[in-house]
């Protein structure tokens, strides 16, 4: 039988996990060695063959691991869940939280662990020490960023602190968001070491995410209903979860031409795999989205509350708004929408005095800074600052020109605009969508989970992988920047 195993946790991107994936397709009955060349299987076996190996190799063994990977994680969400609901008092509640917390880092890292409770101790003792001042949330921050930093300069094992550094990033958001929720007033009191403690690792987030505010964890900790709703939010969640897996790992990396018989060579073949390998990230980060929500539902989380209605409708990520975009801006605030909205609360609104190209340029450096010391995420991430900024300046000059409903985020029902409706608005909307595929496929291109490790961090392959599409985004960028100009 064939069998390709998904090794979990390599590294977050964009606050979440990227799923790592060992491509080497093996036959335990003495077949062919598929590797990263599937050709070589479609060769010796006809697309019927194919279709079933990949079912049996890989489909099936992936959904199974999937679930062996995180039923531990699940089962202490749910635990911390039923605590909630019981009439004890809150300092048990928060301790339960801490304690489930600690047990699903130590099944994750083991004894690696200890860099996660390193922080989140050093977040508290500094927000202590600074309990009097007013900015607190500027000191949390450059502690954070010079612990981080450490870190990233190979002071701790960096095959240990890369696959800790998704659970880092989320106690640091954690931790600086309630730093500046203290220096604005919107937490009134100091948590004590216990709460502040629970709330950093907090067993439905520490692993995968979400990010969550300080006063939505302590809503969280009041034990709302067990309801119909709340299942079936959990269930659907976990079910899209392990169906992105399945795509990402199964499916996304043969599509062409096994799934669409689309053929190529020389630079439409760079083209397609470029294709296949955004589109395998992508799903890759569905699944941990959606698996993050899955997590925080089932530990209580995850919920809005409209006068008495309560619903369990926590979004983390929009597949269709990534797929079939927009544009670049609606591809970078629907990746990961608690974390977009914790950049634009705490750092974009912080730095907008600076200007917007200013803040925008802050903000992505930031995301990029908390991803950690790695070269081809941080081209990534300012390429895309200045993708979205070029992007949203050039429609909105365009739909000033032309009074048309073509910005870069959709326009409400009663704008200003003369033009809403007509073909041409349809169209040119239609020509920045396909724009920002273009982008997401070379941005996309790095992310090739086939490439080792070490070769992924070094300069030289971000350089390799986009001289093979000629810089192509690049230069539409410069492009449109100077159109932007000229017009």
């Amino acid at each position: 039988m064939i069998y390709r195993s998904p090794d979990f946790l390599s590294y977050f991107v964009s606050g979440s996990v990227i799923l790592a994936q060992q491509c080497d397709w093996k036959s335990a009955s003495g077949g062919p060695v598929w590797g990263s060349q599937p050709e070589v299987a479609m060769e010796s076996f006809g697309r019927q063959e194919f279709l079933q190996y990949l079912a049996e190799g890989c489909i099936l063994p992936t959904a199974q691991q999937g679930l062996e990977q995180v039923w531990q994680l699940l089962l202490a969400c749910l635990l911390c869940r039923i605590v909630c609901r019981l009439g004890i008092p809150v300092h048990v509640k928060q301790l339960s939280s801490l304690a489930g917390g600690l047990y699903v880092l130590y099944v994750f890292f083991e004894l690696h662990m200890v860099w996660v409770i390193i922080l989140s101790l050093l977040c508290f003792l500094i927000l202590f020490l600074c309990r009097k001042s007013s900015s607190r949330g500027v000191f949390l921050s450059l502690a954070i960023l010079i612990y981080m930093l450490l870190g990233e300069l190979h002071i701790i094992d960096p095959e240990t602190w890369h696959k800790m550094r998704g659970s880092q990033m989320v106690v640091a958001m954690k931790a600086i968001s309630l730093a500046f929720d203290l220096d604005r007033g919107a937490v009134s009191s100091f948590p004590t070491m216990l709460e502040f403690l629970s709330y950093v690792c907090f067993a439905g987030t520490v692993i995968f995410g979400p990010w969550i505010s300080f006063t939505h964890y302590r809503d969280a900790l009041d034990g709302r209903k067990m309801s119909v709703a709340w299942f079936g939010k959990v269930a659907l969640s976990f079910v899209k979860s392990q169906v992105c897996l399945v795509v990402s790992t199964c499916i996304a990396p043969y599509l062409f031409p096994y799934f669409i018989p689309i053929y190529g060579d020389g630079l439409p073949r760079r083209w397609l795999h470029a294709y296949e390998t955004a589109v395998s990230f992508h799903f890759s980060n569905y699944f941990v989205s959606y698996l993050s929500e899955t997590t925080i539902v089932m530990a209580g989380a995850g919920f809005s509350e409209h006068k008495d209605h309560l619903k369990w409708d926590i979004t983390v990520a929009k597949p269709l708004n990534i797929e079939l975009p927009r544009s670049m801006v609606e591809v970078v605030t629907s990746w990961n929408l608690p974390m977009s909205r914790w950049l634009k609360k705490y750092v974009f609104k912080s730095a907008l005095k600076l200007g917007t190209f200013p803040a925008i340029l802050v903000t992505y450096t930031a995301s990029a800074l908390l991803h950690g010391l790695s070269f081809h995420l941080g081209a990534v991430l300012l390429s895309l600052g200045f993708i979205t900024y070029v992007e949203h300046v050039l429609r909105k000059r365009l739909a000033t020109i032309f009074n048309a409903c073509i910005l870069s985020k959709r326009c409400p029902s009663d704008c200003h605009h003369q033009n809403k409706k007509a073909v041409w608005v349809y169209g040119t909307n239609l020509f920045f969508s396909a724009l920002s595929i273009f982008h997401l496929i070379y941005l996309g291109s790095l992310f090739d989970l086939d490439a080792e490790d070490e070769k992924v961090y070094m300069a030289s392959y971000t350089i390799q992988k986009w001289s093979e599409l000629n810089w192509a985004s690049h230069w539409v960028m410069l492009g449109s920047w100077v159109f932007y100009w000229l017009i």
